[in-house]
């Protein structure tokens, strides 16, 4: 899988999540290997986007197309300033419900100073998820360089996303975490996407 992660400041949400459904209606049809993209904006204007495509290559035949290229024309025109943009191969998802009826989104953005152990951890967590969390739907997990990543979990809800951070982990995710956090650089960037954009091929 190839993500694309794009991020920058926006004035005008509603123009923006107009220029999105224009794209999903009008060029998604013609996109290959599309898989799906998750995007928001924050209650200070900070817009998000973390795109799915089966493969780089699918993504660069979709960035090539003329419409593409014209249609990013005017959408960047609504950002204050230039829009980031982060590419990945090395992404994880899981999935034990169904992210696509989420009505919350948060996307978490840090660095850790061991990306090879911190996939190791994640991948060693016994947790029964859908038990213990039934409100986390599912999560994107995207790594980039120098050990930056970028992390989506969708919730059934905001409300019950807040109860559930309340509840006390396990003690084995307990320990897991521990070693997360010693590896953490820097404290992680929290975005809230209250009114989350969730997009799939038809």
């Amino acid at each position: 899988m190839f993500v694309q992660v794009i991020q920058g400041k926006v004035s005008d949400a509603a123009a923006v999540r107009a220029q999105l459904d224009r794209w999903v209606a009008d060029f998604a049809p013609g996109a290959t290997g599309w898989l799906g993209s998750t995007s928001g904006v924050t209650d200070d204007g900070t817009f998000v986007s973390i795109v799915r495509f089966e493969s780089e290559d699918a993504a660069r035949q979709n960035s090539d197309r003329p419409e593409q290229s014209a249609w990013w024309e005017a959408t960047a025109a609504l950002f204050s300033g230039p829009a980031e943009f982060r590419d990945s191969t090395t992404v994880e998802v899981d999935t034990p419900g169904d992210p696509g009826t989420a009505g919350f989104v948060q996307v978490m953005q840090g660095r850790t100073s061991d990306p090879d152990r911190a996939r190791e951890l994640m991948a060693s967590d016994p947790t029964d998820w859908a038990e213990f969390r039934p409100d986390i739907l599912g999560t994107v997990s995207v790594s980039h360089d120098e050990g930056a990543w970028t992390m989506a979990i969708y919730f059934t809800s905001e409300e019950e996303a807040r109860e559930g951070e309340q509840k006390e982990p396990p003690p084995e995710m307990q320990e897991i975490m521990s070693e997360m956090d010693a590896l953490t650089v820097g404290e992680p960037v929290f975005l809230d996407l209250r009114d989350p954009w969730l997009h799939a091929p038809s």
